[in-house]
């Protein structure tokens, strides 16, 4: 598979073991969510989506019981959404969704890492063009017709479905994310996990030694707690 695979693979576990990290970012969201539309998953499309991430990342319920009861607390501390733009070395573009309560420490932190690690921060909108956004649903496969399923939701904003041995993903535009979404629960279709992604419109080749310089500033900046996602455009 080469190295390329095996740093990936390595990387990838090292990510599913820092639990108490996950925990962290999905609380962030969640908290973000409330303040944005309120408590009630049933009316707060953006929170139910965080509730079933915790659910997948077998975040206690409690927990986020907890989270969402802090978040409508007055006092209760608040975050700012930025989305820091890029070069990796090679030129591969870099998308990085923060959530933070201290902008300039954020900015510090994302700036620092891409110069350590041969990259170049850029200015906002910069790479707007190389990424489209999506939302992606993640079900399970018992019972679906997926002739079926595509023509009920197509009009809901369903325009893809990638089948695994695993699971169903469907895809639909950022702007029909609500839509498709309410059209799932209505056909009581349980969602696994969902979420809002940057998907490249094109992506870059590039050698193994080439790939684990890209990975280790992506690493670098997921370790960060102020960092949500990170996109890019390098071929996987």
């Amino acid at each position: 598979m080469g190295r390329a695979f095996e740093y990936r693979k390595e990387r990838k576990m090292k990510r599913w073991s820092s639990m108490a990290k996950a925990f962290t970012r999905i609380g962030r969201e969640i908290t973000i969510a409330v303040k944005e539309g309120g408590p009630d998953p049933n009316y707060n499309p953006r929170l139910r989506m965080a509730v079933q991430n915790a659910k997948g990342a077998n975040m206690p319920k409690s927990t986020v019981e907890s989270v969402i009861k802090k978040a409508t607390a007055k006092d209760s501390e608040s975050y700012t959404e930025i989305v820091y733009e890029g070069y990796a070395p090679h030129g591969v573009a870099v998308l990085v969704e923060t959530a933070t309560d201290n902008t300039n420490r954020t900015v510090a932190n994302i700036r620092h890492a891409f110069s350590k690690y041969g990259g170049s921060l850029g200015t906002s909108g910069s790479l707007e063009f190389v990424f489209t956004r999506k939302g992606i649903f993640k079900i399970k496969q018992e019972g679906i017709n997926l002739e079926e399923l595509e023509l009920e939701l197509i009009d809901f904003g369903l325009d893809e479905i990638k089948q695994d041995e695993d699971a169903i993903q469907l895809y639909c535009p950022f702007t029909d994310f609500g839509s498709l979404q309410k059209a799932l629960e209505e056909r009581n279709i349980e969602v696994e996990s969902a979420e809002l992604v940057r998907l490249p419109n094109h992506t870059k080749e590039l050698s193994d030694d080439e790939v684990e310089e890209v990975i280790k500033l992506i690493e670098k900046l997921e370790e960060d707690d102020d960092v949500l996602n990170v996109f890019h455009n390098m071929e996987e």
